[in-house]
């Protein structure tokens, strides 16, 4: 296993990840944040002052020490091109490297527009589509297809580089609009290409519509933020002052004087391109250079983005007891041969899948009960390639394998996002991953594949096996009451 640490020094962070790496896949284990003004002295002063310079030097020596203690084996340290405005930056750099050995690499937008390019295709799935950013000194807004650049466009306005004073949010939008139209052509976006956005004032403008919205789950990254939302978003902080809006939960209190120009920017952007909807995402430069530098050389170029991720969270999670991958051929079988009994569309397969994969998630919390506490652990894991919607079933799925862990008063919470048709699916799958799990129980693959025959009001599920199937048998009988609970029939499995 090898450890990566990553150290980003933008307009506002001091930024340190650190991320285990075992056969191409990545976890993050450490994340540490440390806020400064150099954006704004930069801007007001074009330089970085003595006292910001020591702050920041101090930190990288701790975070040098949390290097070392973590043992990692390669260090990036990377920097925004806002420094190269400050007039004594050398000798600030000159100053890291001799008291920490951090040699530091001043990205150029091209380099910001790359790594944020690898971060979002490897956490959205989206095949064809649109990207932009809300950065300090520029926006960028990149068209992709098939994991390639087509064009990229940057728009040299950004939360940091606005200083004059407004009104309102409506005279600040219509100034963006007009000074961006000024400097840069841009045509409408087709309404069948998908838009994500990403960037700091992206995340907190989707925190607060969410809570403008009510809606019901705490999820930042794949919310997908439409035009009326955004409009109903923009009315809401209009009609409040800053300090309010620091108070807001979620929302960095640092950071909140530059929402309003990042809501905006965001705006004025939504109406130049002709957008109806983006989709928010927690992609960044850090997680961008390590796809670029590190994964990709290790990862096939177009993989699925799901069964990435979750082979990524088996990675690090599994032991030699593990029996996750059978547990999910076995669950993808019975979906299959069980068609004419649950009649489900192939929409939920994808949250079967996670379901199935990530069946015993919750044995970190308790081993003997695991079904009852995976719900939190599919839900907020960052699972990517799947939706908001797809990632609660999943994680419904995976408490009903005990279906006196459904309950109706949780699922009541996210009816907003969830139907009722849901509810059924979920009770239907949770069955059909107990089953699986059953048709493991020994830990080998002995079940190779099921063929059902219905008989009125019965099934009969032939195994095909490989080696002794009798105690994968006996515990999939155990599963025969609540399959006729849910499925209305009987089982019998020889």
């Amino acid at each position: 296993m090898e450890k990566i640490a990553i150290i980003e020094l933008n307009e506002k962070n001091l930024s340190l990840s650190i991320y285990k790496i075992s056969n191409g896949k990545s976890m993050l284990a450490l994340n540490k944040n440390q806020y400064h003004d150099i954006g704004i002295e930069i801007e007001s002063l074009e330089l970085v002052s003595p006292k910001l310079k020591n702050e920041i030097l101090d930190m990288l020596k701790i975070y040098r020490k949390m290097i070392e203690d973590h043992k990692v084996d390669k260090i990036f340290a990377v920097c925004s091109n806002i420094i190269l405005r400050a007039r004594n930056y050398r000798g600030i750099f000159d100053e890291i490297y001799n008291n920490t050995g951090l040699n530091f690499t001043i990205l150029s937008d091209e380099d910001t527009i790359k790594y944020l390019f690898n971060a979002i295709v490897n956490n959205i799935d989206n095949a064809k589509g649109v990207f932009l950013h809300i950065g300090g000194n520029n926006c960028y807004l990149v068209r992709y297809n098939r994991r390639a650049i087509l064009s990229s466009t940057i728009i040299p306005v950004g939360t940091y580089n606005t200083t004059q004073p407004y009104q309102n949010l409506d005279q600040m939008v219509d100034s963006f609009k007009k000074n961006i139209s000024s400097k840069i052509a841009l045509g409408k976006i087709e309404e069948e290409v998908k838009v994500v956005a990403t960037g700091i004032s992206c995340l907190a403008l989707g925190k607060l519509a969410k809570k403008v919205q009510r809606y019901s789950l705490d999820l930042d990254n794949n919310y997908t933020l439409t035009k009326d939302i955004l409009d109903k978003t923009c009315q809401f902080v209009s009609g409040i002052d800053l300090d309010k809006i620091k108070k807001i939960k979620g929302i960095d209190y640092e950071e909140a004087d530059k929402i309003l120009i990042g809501i905006a920017l965001i705006k004025a952007l939504f109406e130049l391109l002709g957008l109806n909807e983006v989709s928010i995402t927690t992609s960044n430069v850090r997680r961008g250079l390590l796809q670029f530098n590190v994964l990709n050389a290790q990862q096939e170029r177009f993989n699925d983005l799901l069964s990435n991720s979750l082979e990524s969270f088996y990675e690090f999670a599994k032991d030699e007891f593990s029996i996750n991958p059978q547990v999910y051929n076995m669950a993808t079988i019975l979906f299959k041969q069980l068609k004419v009994m649950h009649k489900l569309p192939r929409f939920y397969v994808k949250p079967l899948r996670i379901a199935s994969f990530m069946y015993d998630c919750g044995k970190c919390i308790n081993a003997e009960n695991y079904t009852k506490y995976g719900f939190d652990k599919i839900v907020f894991s960052d699972i990517v390639g799947a939706t908001h919607r797809e990632l609660l079933i999943a994680g419904f799925i995976c408490k009903s394998q005990n279906l006196d862990d459904l309950s109706l008063n949780e699922w009541i919470k996210y009816k907003d996002i969830l139907t009722d048709e849901d509810l059924d699916a979920v009770r239907k799958l949770g069955i059909i991953v107990k089953l699986a799990v059953a048709l493991n129980a020994s830990g080998k693959p002995v079940v190779n594949d099921i063929v059902c025959d219905i008989l009125g009001d019965s099934i009969i599920m032939k195994t095909i096996v490989d080696g002794d199937a009798r105690y994968e048998i006996l515990e999939g009988m155990k599963v025969a009451q609540d399959y006729k609970k849910v499925f209305k029939k009987s089982l019998q499995i020889i």
